[in-house]
């Protein structure tokens, strides 16, 4: 767990810095950091969907988990729980529901996020999560300096997410097969293909409620695994 945990402290870190930042940064540098953020966040998603090799596996995960993720209406419980969180902490950060759900889903949805916490899972080096840690401190700063404090308690949800696959793959890792990872990834990188275009602005995109492809991703490998396009 070591990888996650100087993963958690360099977000707190990081988006510690951008609050201070955001009293001192002009409005037109943080537009600028978004649009390097929105940016690098299509050419990540991009570069991961694009190494698929099971394309009707991803279109079906993608389509089921979106109506699942409707259904349930994950984004707005998850803008509920942010509301009821920021009111219980009397926050006053207007963006701080928006701030926690955006770097969530960048500092999760990343390939290195799946592959760093298997191979750390697995009694490999935390390498990969180092690196990792060292950009979303880096994206910490800009995220927080533009959308507040709601950046640093995206930490929470981070350590679950994070942990808990490492913590899984400790007891399972020898039973899940590259292919998974792979795909798992790709179906991430359309997530953040998603988060990109929010990001920029283009369109609102529910990508909360696309997180269930994830889930689906992994049922539908199991039930046709020789089924690849």
């Amino acid at each position: 767990m070591i990888g996650t945990i100087v993963n958690v402290i360099t977000v707190v870190v990081g988006g510690s810095i951008g609050l201070l930042l955001n009293k001192k940064l002009p409005q037109r540098y943080i537009r600028i950091f978004f649009q390097v953020i929105g940016i690098f966040t299509l050419f990540l998603g991009f570069s991961m969907a694009l190494k698929t090799t099971h394309v009707l596996h991803m279109i079906m995960a993608l389509i089921t988990g979106a109506v699942i993720g409707e259904a349930l209406n994950l984004e707005q419980r998850m803008e509920q729980l942010g509301d009821r969180l920021k009111t219980r902490l009397k926050l006053g950060n207007e963006k701080f529901t928006d701030g926690l759900l955006t770097a969530f889903l960048l500092y999760c949805m990343g390939s290195l996020t799946i592959l760093g916490a298997i191979e750390e899972g697995m009694g490999g080096s935390p390498r990969l999560l180092l690196i990792k840690s060292l950009m979303d401190g880096v994206s910490s700063i800009a995220l927080a300096s533009g959308l507040g404090i709601g950046v640093l308690f995206s930490a929470i949800p981070l350590l679950i997410y994070q942990g808990g696959i490492t913590l899984l793959a400790m007891f399972f890792g020898e039973f899940f097969p590259a292919m998974y990872v792979t795909e798992l990834s790709a179906v991430g990188g359309i997530l953040l293909i998603g988060l990109g275009i929010d990001i920029l602005d283009i369109k609102k995109m529910k990508v909360m409620n696309m997180l269930p492809a994830l889930v689906m991703i992994v049922i539908l490998l199991w039930l046709w695994p020789e089924f690849g396009i």
